[in-house]
C-alpha cells in the first residue's frame, strides 16, 4: 500500500473518530458542583439580609423624623445608620457569591470550549489531509476509489454536525464574553458598596460614641453600675452565673418600678391626679420578636451538638470580618465589656423578662445603663475568623432566637 493510501486510511480513521467524538459530546454541561449551590445559597442570602435591612432602615428613617423626643429621635437615626450599614454588608456578600458563581461557571466553560475544542481540531486535520489528495491520484489506486466515496459519505454526514457544533462553540465564546463583562460590573458594585459601607460605618461609630457621652451625662450612676456589672462578672463562676444574676437584679428593678407611690396632691380642686401605670405595662411593652444581630451564615443551630460536644443554647452565626452588630431589641444595656473565653460580650435586659446575650464582639459601643431601641449599634465583629454567639432567654430559660425573629 503506498503512502497516499496510507494516508487516506489515516485521514478517513481520524474523521470517523472526530465524528463520532463531536457527535457523543452533550449540548451542555450544567453547572450543578457543591460549590455552585453553595454560592447560589448565600447569593440568596445575601439579597435577603439586604431587603431586610433596607426595609428596616426606611422604617427607623421615619420613625425618626415623626418623634417628637429628642432622646427616641437620636437613638432611631442610629438604628437606622447601623441598619444602612448591614445593607451595604449584605451588598458585598451578596456581591462577592455573585462573582464566586461567576467565576465557577466561566473555570466550568472553559472546561467545556476545550473538551469541544479537541474533536473539532481533529475534524479539521482530516478534511484538510483530504482535501489535499488529488482525485485523480485516488483514481488511479486500487482501493482508493471505495475510500474515496466512503470518505465522502462521512464528510456529507459530518457537515451539518460540524455547522451546529460550530455555532455552540460560537454561543459558548459569546457567553464566555458576557461573563466577563458580568464580572466586571460584579466587581464595580462591590467596590461601591465597600465606599458606602465605609463612610456609613464612620457614622456609626460618631453617633455611638455621642450616644454613650449623653447616656453617660443622663445617667450618671452609671458608672457606679458598671462597676457594680464588673464586680459580678469577677464573682460569676461562668457566663451563666452572671446571666443569672443580671436577671435577677433586672427583675428586682422591673418589680420596683411597677410598685404605686404616693399620689401628687391635685394643684386644682376639680382635678385628679393620674395613678401610675402598673407593673404590667412592662410585660404589654414586651417584644414578641427579635432581630438577629448580624447578618451572616448561621453556622450552629439552637440544640445542636457543638464543638465542645454540649448542646448549643443559642445561635452561632459567621459574618463578614468588622461586620456591624445591633440591638435584638429595645432594652437596657446590663453588661457591656470583655469576659473570659467569649471575647467581649453585651447583655441586654428587655421588658416580659427577656434577656439577650450577644458574645464574640471585637469592640463594644454601648455602656452599661444605657437604653437601647431595636437595631442600635452594640459594635463590631472581629476582624480574624469572627463568629458571633446569640442567645435569647425569656423567664431565665434558653428559647430558639428564630422562633422569634423579626
Amino acid at each position: 500500500m503506498t503512502r497516499a493510501a496510507l494516508a487516506c486510511l489515516a485521514a478517513s480513521g481520524a474523521l470517523a473518530f472526530g465524528f463520532h467524538a463531536l457527535v457523543a459530546q452533550p449540548s451542555t454541561t450544567p453547572l450543578t458542583s457543591e460549590e455552585a449551590v453553595d454560592a447560589r445559597e448565600a447569593l440568596e442570602i445575601a439579597r435577603q439580609q439586604q431587603r431586610n435591612a433596607r426595609s428596616r432602615a426606611e422604617r427607623l428613617e421615619g420613625q425618626a423624623a415623626q418623634s417628637r423626643e429628642a432622646a427616641q429621635q437620636a437613638l432611631q437615626e442610629a438604628a437606622a445608620l447601623a441598619a444602612r450599614v448591614q445593607q451595604a454588608e449584605a451588598a458585598i456578600a451578596a456581591a462577592e457569591a455573585e462573582l464566586s458563581l461567576v467565576e465557577q461557571q466561566r473555570k466550568a466553560l472553559d472546561a467545556q470550549l476545550a473538551e469541544r475544542r479537541e474533536p473539532l481540531a481533529r475534524l479539521t486535520g482530516a478534511l484538510q489531509t483530504m482535501a489535499s489528495r488529488p482525485l485523480a491520484l485516488s483514481a488511479l489506486q486500487s482501493g482508493s476509489l471505495r475510500d474515496v466515496v466512503h470518505t465522502r459519505a462521512v464528510l456529507a454526514s459530518t457537515v451539518p454536525v460540524v455547522r451546529a457544533r460550530t455555532a455552540s462553540l460560537r454561543g459558548e465564546l459569546d457567553r464566555a464574553r458576557a461573563l466577563e463583562i458580568e464580572r466586571a460590573g460584579v466587581l464595580a458594585d462591590r467596590r461601591e458598596a465597600e465606599s458606602r459601607l465605609e463612610s456609613r460605618r464612620r457614622d456609626v461609630i460618631a453617633r455611638a460614641e455621642q450616644e454613650r457621652i449623653l447616656a453617660r451625662q443622663a445617667l450618671g450612676g452609671a458608672n457606679r453600675e458598671a462597676e457594680l456589672a464588673v464586680e459580678l462578672a469577677e464573682q460569676a463562676r461562668d457566663l451563666d452565673g452572671l446571666v443569672g444574676r443580671l436577671e435577677s437584679d433586672a427583675a428586682m428593678r422591673q418589680r420596683l418600678a411597677g410598685l404605686d407611690g404616693p399620689l401628687p396632691r391635685p394643684t386644682d380642686g376639680q382635678a385628679v391626679a393620674a395613678p401610675r401605670q402598673s407593673g404590667s405595662s412592662a410585660s404589654r411593652n414586651s417584644p414578641d420578636r427579635f432581630l438577629l444581630p448580624v447578618s451572616g451564615r448561621v453556622a450552629e443551630g439552637f440544640g445542636e451538638t457543638g464543638v465542645s460536644g454540649g448542646r448549643a443554647s443559642g445561635l452561632a452565626i459567621v459574618p463578614r470580618p468588622g461586620a456591624q452588630v445591633v440591638s435584638p431589641a429595645a432594652g437596657r444595656v446590663s453588661f457591656a465589656g470583655p469576659y473570659e473565653g467569649f471575647g467581649r460580650i453585651v447583655i441586654l435586659e428587655h421588658d416580659g423578662e427577656w434577656t439577650s446575650i450577644v458574645t464574640g464582639l471585637g469592640q463594644v459601643s454601648v455602656e452599661v445603663g444605657q437604653s437601647v431601641t431595636a437595631g442600635s449599634p452594640l459594635g463590631l465583629a472581629t476582624q480574624g475568623r469572627p463568629r458571633i454567639a446569640f442567645e435569647l432567654r425569656r423567664n431565665g430559660r434558653p428559647v430558639n432566637p428564630l422562633d422569634f425573629q423579626r
